[in-house]
């Protein structure tokens, strides 16, 4: 969605608490943005996740470079 300034913001979910892996939801969530256009013609990218969970699949993106 195209907010204030042309700011454009995607929140996405991931699996029921207990249930499953978040970091699969981060990488999958990164990969639907990449192929459906979301990073073309932008200057910044932000990512806000959690970062009080001991979980490898938030590494992920760091692993393919989608993240610093």
């Amino acid at each position: 969605k195209v907010g204030y300034r042309d700011i454009r913001c995607v929140e996405s979910g991931g699996p029921e608490p207990g249930v499953g892996c978040a970091g699969r939801g981060v990488i999958t969530s990164i990969n639907f943005l990449e192929e459906n256009g979301a990073y073309e013609d932008i200057d910044y990218v932000s990512y806000d996740v959690l970062g009080d969970v001991v979980c490898g699949g938030f590494a992920m993106p760091i692993r393919e470079n989608k993240a610093q």
